[in-house]
């Protein structure tokens, strides 16, 4: 089978110092770039991430800081990633929660814009999870008929991903061939921001998505209930998108108001 595509669609893993959006760094990125007449181009990069690797995370990527400290920083290859993903939809296991924040996040703090929200997401995790409820190694055994070799490898990891969707839709008739549709399907949330602290709710209205206001109207929480919740929010380790995301929702909801 062969993808429906209208875009490139890229699968993408990457590999990171720890699991803190707002404060881990990426040190390996692997991506795929499926095109709509089916070729593909591999690309695989470590990242030097300026920040010590947590012995957690190397005790299950097995990249080191030694292994990274001669290579460029996200922020020297930052533009030219973000012209080679232009144009693109965008694939990953677990891509909604993580891997997008993380790259998202990395953009923002490198000065480079670019707006996944403007691209559709298909999250391959989710579509298994509704489906089937595994990990990606037991996902890669169950549709693909094969063990997954070098686990936590960022390019192993994105290449399984890849198989793994193409044998989804060979097995579940009820997936269509369109990434816009597998987009749909694979979203938990409506969120506003990448990391799922705003999001929509069933009346298209900003609620928090956490902690003592979740569920709670933005607006009604930072011009009525709590108005210095945004200055906590912005003291606190919420990334930089959320927090560019709520001043957003705050100069919308009062735009006379003072940020700070």
């Amino acid at each position: 089978m062969q993808l429906n595509l209208k875009n490139p669609l890229l699968f993408f893993d990457i590999e990171s110092t720890g699991l803190k959006i707002a404060t881990d760094r990426i040190v390996e990125l692997s991506a795929v770039k499926v095109f709509p007449n089916g070729d593909q181009e591999i690309k695989t990069r470590r990242i030097n991430p300026t920040i010590p690797i947590s012995p957690e995370a190397q005790a299950i990527h097995g990249i080191s800081n030694e292994d990274v400290a001669g290579c460029p920083t996200f922020k020297e290859v930052a533009k030219s990633l973000a012209n080679w993903m232009s144009g693109c939809d965008f694939a990953g296991y677990n891509s909604l929660k993580f891997d997008i924040p993380m790259l998202a996040e990395e953009f923002i703090r490198a000065g480079v814009e670019f707006d996944f929200r403007k691209r559709k997401i298909v999250d391959v995790q989710n579509i298994f999870h509704k489906m089937e409820q595994r990990t990606l190694s037991a996902a890669y055994q169950f549709y693909c008929g094969k063990t997954l070799e070098n686990a936590h490898s960022a390019e192993a990891d994105t290449l399984a991903t890849y198989e793994v969707l193409m044998a989804q839709l060979d097995k579940y008739v009820d997936l269509k061939n369109d990434v816009q549709f597998l987009a749909d399907f694979s979203a938990k949330n409506r969120n506003l921001d990448y990391a799922g602290a705003i999001i929509l709710n069933e009346d298209d209205l900003p609620v928090f998505n956490f902690g003592k206001h979740k569920g709670k109207s933005v607006e009604s929480v930072l011009t009525k209930e709590d108005p210095n919740y945004y200055s906590w929010m912005m003291s606190k380790d919420f990334t930089l998108d959320t927090k560019k995301v709520l001043t957003e929702l705050k100069l919308k909801f009062n735009p006379n108001s003072r940020l700070l």
